[in-house]
Order: C-alpha cells, then structure tokens, then sequence
C-alpha cells in the first residue's frame, strides 16, 4: 500500500546520542491510527506511561498525516504530539503551512 504523505517512513532522532534510524511506517498502524494526531499518540503510548514528560526518554514526535503533500485542500497540517509535564498525558499541538509539506 502507498503511504502517502507518510512517505511509509518515520525517523527516530536520538537528541543525546546523536543516532538518527528509519523505519517503515507499519501498514496496520497507518490504517488503524489515521492522520498525525493519531500515529502521534500511539507512538506516545507505546513509549509507556512510566516516562517522565520531562526526561530524555519522553519523545516528541512531529507528525504529518497520509494526505500531507498531496493536492487536498487543508493537508498542508502538521501535529506535534508529546507527553505534557503539566498534566502527565497525551497534548498536541498543529499548525499548517508549508513546513508539513
């Protein structure tokens, strides 16, 4: 299946490390958890709820969502989704412009 905006690859950035691996967007997560909000969460989830927001291993992901980049009116959207040290759950944040793109 073709992946779309996803462009069927994600990007782990170790900050501390300096470590950068690509892995394929899994075909079932891309159709269980559409669009960037939702691949951005189940990423957050999958991380564990033991992480401390403010900790190295809490991630911050910068999502697009399948129809990023195409000819679609208002796919030019971004989400980024992380776990917040104020609440201790899920939060995200989008925006849209040409950086999703």
């Amino acid at each position: 299946m073709k992946l779309g905006g996803y462009a069927n690859r994600i990007a782990w950035v170790d900050l501390s490390g300096g470590n950068v691996e690509y892995n394929p967007v899994p075909e079932e997560d891309a159709r269980k958890y559409i669009g960037a909000r939702g691949l951005g969460v189940k990423f957050v989830f999958d991380n564990g709820p033991q992480v401390d927001p403010l900790s190295p291993d809490n991630i911050l992901c910068f999502m697009n969502g399948p129809l990023t980049g195409s000819e679609a009116n208002m796919s030019g959207r971004m989400a980024i989704v992380t776990k917040s040290p104020l609440t201790g759950t899920v939060t995200d944040s989008h925006h849209g412009g040409w950086s999703a793109a």
